[in-house]
C-alpha cells in the first residue's frame, strides 16, 4: 500500500518506520527543514513507562488551586477569556474520578510498556547512538513526599516494576553529583527507566527509514485531507514553504494523520472534532561545566515535578506545565522554576549562563491516552493525543498503526485507545 504519514515528530517518525519495515510504500510529510522540531525538540527525553498516568487524576484539581498562587509550580494555568481551554478544562474536570483515572492509567501504562519492548528490539535490529543513558532517580524533598508516593509505589509493584525507595545518603551514593547542601529526603530508584534524546533519536531513525524507502517531504505543509470519492484511497494536498507556496497533491491508499496539535485542524474539516489541546511544556538546555559536578543518570524533582537528564554534554532540565493561551511564549516564571531545581540540586554542573530556553505545544487529550487506528473515514487512521509522554509511547504507537494498517492483530488490545472512546 501507499501511505502517507502526516507530522514528522517522533510519533509520525516512527510510524513511517515500522510501516516500511512492514513492507508499504511510505511519505512522511514535515512541514518544517527537517523532522523533530516541535513538540519532540525539547521535551525530558525520559522513558518511565511505569510512571506514564494521566493528568486528570483524584486530588488534581486541588492541587492546581494551589499552584496557582505559588510562585514555583510545575503547573500554570492561565485560560484567560479562551473557550477552547475551558471546554478542555470542563472535560478535564469529569476525568478526575478515581474510576476514570484507572481505567486511562491501564490504557496508557499498557501502551507505554510494550512501546518500550519495541524500542528495546529497534536498538537490537539498528545501531544507532542518541545519548541513551540507563537509570532514573526521582528526588524527595521532604518525608512528606515520601508519604505521599507510596500509591505510585504501590502501583509500580503491582507493574513488577523494580524500583527501591533508598535513604538520602544511598541517593548520594548512587548520584555522587548531588549537592550536599540540597534538602533531601531520600528518592526511589527505578533503575529500567530510560532516558534518551528524542530529536537525536527521531533524526536517526528518519535516516534508517528513509534507507528503506521512505520518502520525507520536508517544508511542507498539509492544506487538507479527504478520502476519495467513488473510488478508493485519499487525497492530501499540500503547499511547499520552498518553492513559493506551490501547491499539490499526493494520492496515496492511507493516510496517518500524527501531526500533534495540528491535527485538530485536519480534522474538523472532516467532522472528526477532537478535544485535542495544546498543553505548553518548557525545558532550558545547559552546557556541563564539569562532569564532576554534573549527574550520571536522569534525576526528577518531586515538588516541582522536574527532570534533569544528562544528554551528553549537556543537561536538559524539562517541566511546568501551562494550561491556557495557545501562543508559544517563553514564561519567565516558569523558566525560573527550572532554574531554582537545576541549581537546587546540581549548582556546579551547568553553564546556566548559556542555557537555552525552549517552550513547546503538547498535543493533549482530557483523559489521557492517545487516539490510534482507524477513523470512520475509509483509508484515514489516526496516532495522535500523546500529551507529553509521545516519546515513552512512540515505538509502540507507531508499530500498532503499521499493524492495523497491514490487516494484522497488534500485540497489545486497544480498548480504550480507538476513537472508539469517543463514541460513548
Amino acid at each position: 500500500m501507499k501511505v502517507i504519514v502526516i507530522g514528522g515528530g517522533v510519533i509520525g517518525t516512527c510510524t513511517a518506520y515500522y510501516l516500511a519495515a512492514a513492507g508499504h510504500t511510505v511519505t512522511l510529510v514535515e512541514r518544517n527543514s527537517t523532522v523533530a522540531q516541535e513538540s519532540s525538540f525539547g521535551n525530558a527525553g525520559v522513558i518511565a513507562p511505569g510512571y506514564v498516568t494521566p493528568w486528570a487524576a483524584p486530588g488534581m484539581p486541588r492541587k492546581l488551586l494551589g499552584y496557582m498562587f505559588s510562585a514555583a509550580s510545575p503547573l500554570i494555568f492561565r485560560p484567560g477569556l479562551s473557550a477552547g481551554t475551558w471546554r478542555w478544562a470542563a472535560r478535564w474536570l469529569r476525568e478526575c474520578k478515581i474510576d476514570r483515572y484507572r481505567a486511562n492509567r491501564e490504557r496508557m501504562q499498557r501502551l507505554a510498556f510494550y512501546s518500550q519492548r519495541c524500542l528495546h528490539e529497534l536498538r537490537e535490529s539498528h545501531i544507532f547512538e542518541y545519548e541513551h543513558t540507563q537509570g532514573y532517580l526521582q528526588l524527595f524533598r521532604t518525608e512528606r513526599e515520601i508519604k505521599m508516593n507510596e500509591p505510585a509505589r504501590a502501583m509500580l509493584a503491582e507493574n513488577e516494576v523494580p524500583h527501591r525507595l533508598l535513604t538520602a545518603e544511598e541517593c548520594r551514593k548512587l548520584e555522587p553529583a548531588i549537592s550536599t547542601d540540597a534538602q533531601l529526603a531520600g528518592g526511589l530508584h527505578l533503575p529500567r527507566d530510560e532516558t534518551g534524546n528524542c530529536p537525536l533519536f527521531t533524526k536517526r531513525l528518519a535516516q534508517i527509514a528513509r534507507d528503506m524507502g521512505v520518502t520525507l517531504a520536508t517544508e511542507t505543509t498539509v492544506l487538507g485531507v479527504r478520502p476519495n470519492v467513488g473510488r478508493a484511497g485519499v487525497s492530501v494536498e499540500t503547499a511547499s514553504t520552498a518553492r513559493m507556496g506551490q501547491t499539490s497533491t499526493l494520492e496515496a491508499d492511507a493516510v496517518v494523520i500524527a501531526a500533534g496539535v495540528a491535527s485538530t485542524a485536519l480534522l474538523r474539516p472532516l467532522g472528526i472534532d477532537l478535544p485535542l489541546w495544546p498543553i505548553k511544556g518548557y525545558s532550558i538546555t545547559v552546557p556541563v561545566k564539569t562532569e564532576l559536578f554534573s549527574p550520571r543518570i536522569a534525576v526528577m524533582d518531586e515538588s516541582y515535578k522536574t527532570a534533569i537528564t544528562p544528554q551528553g554534554n549537556r543537561l536538559r532540565i524539562a517541566g511546568t506545565a501551562e494550561l491556557g493561551d495557545t501562543q508559544l511564549v517563553l514564561r519567565e516564571r516558569a523558566i525560573a522554576t527550572l532554574y531554582k531545581v537545576a541549581t537546587d540540586w546540581f549548582p556546579g554542573a551547568g553553564k546556566y549562563r548559556e542555557a537555552r530556553a525552549w517552550v513547546g505545544a503538547r498535543p493533549m487529550l482530557p483523559d489521557g491516552p492517545p487516539l490510534l487506528g482507524p477513523t470512520h473515514l475509509p483509508g484515514i487512521f489516526l496516532n495522535v493525543g500523546h500529551g507529553s509522554t509521545g516519546w515513552a509511547m512512540a515505538c509502540g504507537s507507531g508499530r500498532v498503526l503499521a499493524d492495523v494498517i497491514s490487516g494484522q492483530t497488534p500485540d497489545i488490545d486497544l480498548n480504550g485507545l480507538t476513537l472508539a472512546r469517543y463514541d460513548r
